[in-house]
C-alpha cells in the first residue's frame, strides 16, 4: 500500500456521490445571479471531488501514513525540539471562545483573549529575564527579523548608522539569512577548541560599526558557553546589542535566563519550547522579549492592563500610539496583520500553566539528562570509534557527532546512516550541520522520550554500524521500507518539477 502510486482526491469517486448532504435552507432562497455580477460568475461549475465519506476518510488516512510524524515515532531532530504536543492543549485551543474569535473583534469584546496574551507576555518575560514582550512575530525567523529591526531603530535613534552583525559559525542557518534581509552585512565569528565563541576573534571584529551579535546559548553544538558574561561585555563596550536565538531555550528554562546573561533581545520558538505543534511549516510563533532600553522600539499595538472604573476587575486594551516612555513609543510599526498566531498563544499558555515554574525547570533538566544518557550510550565501544563527539565531553539538550571515521572506515556517509535509520522506524537527526563538524549528525532527544526509546535508538545505530562492517551497500542504498526510495536530491534541485501535469 505504501508503494502504491499516490493519487489526489480529484482522481477518486464518481458523479453523484456525497459524503454530506446539507439540510434544507431555513431562510429564503436567492437567485445566485442576483448576488454576483455577470462578469464575476463562472461559465461552468467547478470540478469538485464527488466521493463518499468512507472514501474521503480512507484517502486522507492513507496519505497521513505515508509521512513520518511525531505521533508515531521518535523525532531526534537537532535544534528543533520536536517534543510531544499534549492533546489537552489542543482541546483548550479548540474551545469556541478561542477558535471562533474573530481577529477584528473589538478589544472590549475580546477581554479574555487579551488577558491570556498579556499573561503569556509576563510569563515569557520571566523565563527570559527581560521585562517587555511582543507576541506579533509569526515564527522564529520572523522574531530574528524583529530583533534586528528594533536594533536598527535603537541605533538610528542615537544618531548611529551601523552596518555589520556578528554571527558565530555555529549559528542557526536562519541567522545570517535574517541579517541579510535586515540590510546588514554578516561577519562570522570563529569557534574555540571547546566549542564556544573565540573571544580573541570576537574582540578583533567587534567595533563601532557592529550593530549586534546574534548568539544562542547553549549553541548548536549543545555546549553552554562559560564565557557568556565576557562576550556580553565585549559587545556592549562597542555599543552593540546582544541577541539571543531562542531555538535552544528548551535546555535552560527555569535554570538560567538570557537577560541575566546580558542579552538585550530574545526570541522564543513557541513551536519548540512551548509545545505549539510545528505543523508542516506553520503556523509557528516567535515572540521577542527585550530590555528596557530596547522597549520603546517594539512593534505596536501594545497590550495594556489597567484597573476598570467599575471595580469589576482589570481592563485590557490594544494601544496603537503609546505615550513617551512607554513600550512602543518609538515603534518600528506592525510586523503583521492582527496580533499574531493566537492559537499558538493558547497552547503555549496552557503548557506554562500546566507545568508551572518548577515544571518548566524539570522539563529542561530532563531534556539535558536524556541527551547525556543517549550520548553515553553512543560513546560505547562499537559506536564511538565511528561516531565520535564533535566538541566537548558532555552536552546540554543536544550533541553533534562526527561521521568522518565512519565514512573513512566503513564507507558510510552520514546521509547513509540517516536513510537507514528510517528502516528502523526512527526519523533521522539533523545531518551536515553545523558545518564546522565533518559529516555532522546533530541529535536532540527532548524531555518527552522514554529511556526505552533512547535505548532502542542507540541499539539501531549500533546495528547499522555492525551491518555496515559486513555489507556497507545495504545502508548505502537505504531506505527500503518507506513510500519512496532514496531520491536524487541533486537532480531535484537542478531540475525541479513545480507544476502538476494537466493530463
Amino acid at each position: 500500500m505504501q508503494r502504491d502510486r499516490a493519487v489526489t482526491i480529484f482522481e477518486k469517486g464518481a458523479p453523484g456521490r456525497r459524503a454530506f448532504t446539507c439540510p434544507k435552507l431555513d431562510v429564503p432562497e436567492v437567485d445566485p445571479q442576483e448576488l454576483l455580477p455577470a462578469g464575476l460568475r463562472r461559465m461552468q461549475a467547478p470540478r469538485l471531488p464527488e466521493v463518499s465519506e468512507p472514501e474521503l476518510v480512507r484517502h486522507y488516512v492513507r496519505i497521513s501514513r505515508r509521512n513520518f510524524d511525531l505521533d508515531s515515532g521518535f523525532y531526534p531532530l537537532g535544534s528543533c525540539t520536536m517534543k510531544h504536543n499534549p492533546r489537552l492543549h489542543e482541546r483548550v485551543a479548540g474551545l469556541a471562545g478561542h477558535a471562533r474569535l474573530h481577529p477584528l473583534q473589538h478589544p472590549s469584546r475580546a477581554q479574555g483573549a487579551l488577558e491570556l496574551m498579556y499573561n503569556l507576555e509576563r510569563a515569557l518575560g520571566e523565563v527570559a529575564g527581560l521585562p517587555h514582550v511582543c507576541l506579533q512575530p509569526s515564527a522564529g525567523s520572523h522574531g530574528e527579523l524583529a530583533g534586528l529591526l528594533v536594533t536598527r531603530a535603537y541605533h538610528e535613534d542615537r544618531g548611529e548608522t551601523r552596518t555589520k552583525v556578528l554571527t558565530p559559525d555555529t549559528a542557526h542557518g536562519t541567522n545570517p539569512a535574517t541579517v541579510t534581509m535586515a540590510g546588514y552585512t554578516v561577519v562570522k565569528v570563529g569557534t574555540n577548541a571547546d566549542g564556544g565563541v573565540d573571544l580573541d576573534d570576537l574582540r578583533a571584529k567587534a567595533d563601532g560599526d557592529v550593530a549586534c551579535l546574534m548568539l544562542t546559548n547553549p549553541n548548536t553544538l549543545g555546549i553552554f558557553d562559560p564565557n557568556i558574561e565576557e562576550i556580553a561585555k565585549i559587545v556592549h563596550e562597542v555599543g552593540a546589542t546582544l541577541y539571543y536565538d531562542g531555538a535552544n531555550l528548551n535546555a535552560v528554562m527555569g535554570i538560567s535566563r538570557p537577560g541575566d546573561m546580558g542579552f538585550d533581545i530574545v526570541h522564543y520558538n513557541l513551536h519548540k519550547s512551548f509545545t505549539q505543534p510545528h505543523g508542516g511549516g506553520g503556523p509557528g510563533s516567535g515572540p521577542i522579549a527585550v530590555s528596557d532600553r530596547i522597549a520603546p522600539y517594539l512593534p505596536t499595538p501594545v497590550i495594556t492592563r489597567s484597573e476598570g472604573d467599575d471595580g469589576e476587575g482589570p481592563v485590557f486594551d490594544l494601544v496603537y500610539d503609546p505615550s513617551d516612555g512607554q513600550p512602543g513609543a518609538k515603534s518600528i510599526g506592525r510586523l503583521r496583520g492582527f496580533q499574531g498566531n493566537y492559537g499558538c498563544f493558547v497552547r503555549s499558555y496552557a503548557y506554562i500553566c500546566s507545568l508551572g515554574a518548577e515544571g518548566l525547570k524539570e522539563a529542561s533538566q530532563t531534556a539535558v539528562l536524556n541527551a547525556n544518557y543517549l550520548l553515553a550510550r553512543l560513546k560505547e565501544a562499537g559506536v564511538a570509534e565511528y561516531l565520535p563527539l564533535g566538541y566537548g565531553s558532555t552536552c546540554m539538550h543536544e550533541f553533534v557527532l562526527s561521521g568522518a571515521p565512519m565514512k573513512k572506515d566503513l564507507g558510510l556517509k552520514t546521509l547513509d546512516l540517516a536513510k537507514r535509520l528510517l528502516d528502523h522506524g526512527f526519523h533521522p537527526p539533523t545531518v551536515y550541520f553545523p558545518l564546522l563538524v565533518d559529516e555532522a549528525l546533530m541529535i536532540e532527544p527532548t524531555e518527552t522520550e522514554t529511556k526505552e526509546t533512547l535505548d532502542a535508538f542507540a541499539d539501531a545505530i549500533r546495528a547499522i554500524l555492525e551491518e555496515a562492517r559486513e555489507d556497507p551497500s545495504i545502508a548505502q542504498n537505504a531506505p527500503y521500507t518507506t513510500p519512496v526510495r532514496r531520491l536524487d536530491e541533486a537532480g531535484a534541485a537542478k531540475h525541479p518539477v513545480i507544476r502538476q501535469p494537466l493530463d
